[in-house]
């Protein structure tokens, strides 16, 4: 699974607008589609009220936050899957990252132009699903074809696992023949191996993105109850965004302007600020620090690894050298006042390679090369 986030929709839905807010990237925004033909990539670094408290306790020459990367890939329109509107090189964009955040128009504007000429959330998500699904199902029904080719010549065991895909194989198709995507499908741990090589679109975890107008920033609007009701009956999260407010918002030189206009604007965080956390807790990443005079840094980590692959995280060296890891956590520090007070404390601890590595921890590595 690709290490990032890859920002779908129909044309004209405000795609571009928010990418170039969240990452100051110039991306084309125009009022007509396929503006942005070749993906734009953009890497955002993950706000973290943490960092800065670590700073304050522990100040620092330098600051350096985590990242995670965006990617903004071209509109999609019916009949996408069978090349429409360039659609077979923007699904390829789709199919290399490792989580979808899908953005739907929840605001009027006669300035801007619909595909479809109306505003309607339930239609646009559907038609942007089924297509994701035809894309699937074209995928599916070429690796079966190949599968039942190699069981009429496969090895023995060869063809004990290609047996064990074929149903697997029908499942899909069916499905997906539907319109459904293949996150609807229940699979085991064993069965999500065996299918793990199609890189399926449909499989990849969804973020619904609804983009309103500043009118709706306060109680919303139909548009996004709509999308909620849609999400929640697919087990998928919402993040709602006033595109054209972040955009401006992005525009101001300080944080401290940033913060002003927020308050102006009703705003108690920015939409951006949520969906870059969601972006990033769903792709399973983490973040743990390491704290001292001459930086402050918060490194990215897969939950569930251990000490020596968060050490491999600043160098192959410390993996493959790692003796042992300092760890307490920034809450701690926070409580404490001070890495110190933390030490005498006792809640600084050394731990070894099974240490399973948790968000927020603060770490000093000891390594031998």
């Amino acid at each position: 699974m690709g290490l990032n986030c890859g920002i779908v929709g129909l044309p004209n839905v405000g795609k571009s607008t928010i990418f170039s807010a969240m990452t100051s990237a110039p991306a084309e925004a125009a009022n007509y589609p396929f503006c942005t033909i070749e993906p734009n990539v953009g890497i955002v670094s993950v706000p973290d009220e943490r960092l800065n408290k670590i700073t304050d306790l522990i100040p620092t020459k330098k600051v350096i936050p985590a990242v995670v990367e965006f990617v903004d890939i071209a509109g999609l329109v019916k009949g996408a899957s069978g090349g429409e509107g360039l659609g077979n090189r923007f699904l390829s964009h789709i199919r290399n990252v490792g989580v979808i955040a899908h953005v739907v128009r929840c605001f009027e504007d006669e300035d801007v132009v619909h595909v479809d000429n109306r505003i309607d959330p339930a239609s646009d998500i559907e038609t942007i699903n089924i297509e994701l699904a035809l894309a699937d199902l074209e995928t599916v029904e070429k690796r079966k074809e190949k599968t039942v080719k190699s069981l009429r010549a496969g090895n023995k065991e060869a063809v004990k696992k290609l047996n064990a895909a074929v149903p697997l194989l029908d499942m899909l198709i069916d499905t997906l023949s539907e319109g459904k995507s293949a996150r609807s499908i229940d699979f085991t741990p064993e069965q999500l191996e065996l299918i793990y090589d199609l890189h399926l679109i449909t499989l990849k975890k969804q973020l619904y993105v609804c983009n309103i107008d500043e009118a709706a920033i306060d109680c919303g609007n139909t548009y996004v109850d709509t999308v909620k009701k849609i999400a929640a009956e697919e087990g998928a999260e919402v993040v709602t965004i006033c595109g054209k407010l972040e955009a401006e918002i992005a525009a101001l030189e300080s944080e401290e302007e940033k913060k002003e206009f927020m308050e102006a604007s009703g705003l108690s965080e920015s939409g951006m600020d949520t969906l870059i956390h969601a972006g990033y807790r769903m792709l399973g990443l983490r973040t743990f620090f390491t704290a001292g005079e001459d930086e402050n840094r918060a490194w990215t980590f897969h939950n569930g690894d251990r000490a020596p692959q968060a050490a491999g995280v600043i160098h192959t060296d410390f993996e493959k050298g790692f003796i042992k890891a300092e760890v307490y956590h920034c809450n701690d520090l926070f409580e404490l006042g001070s890495e110190q007070k933390v030490k005498e404390a006792g809640k600084l601890r050394i731990e070894g390679k099974e240490y399973l590595v948790q968000d927020g921890d603060i770490m000093h590595f000891r390594f031998n090369v």
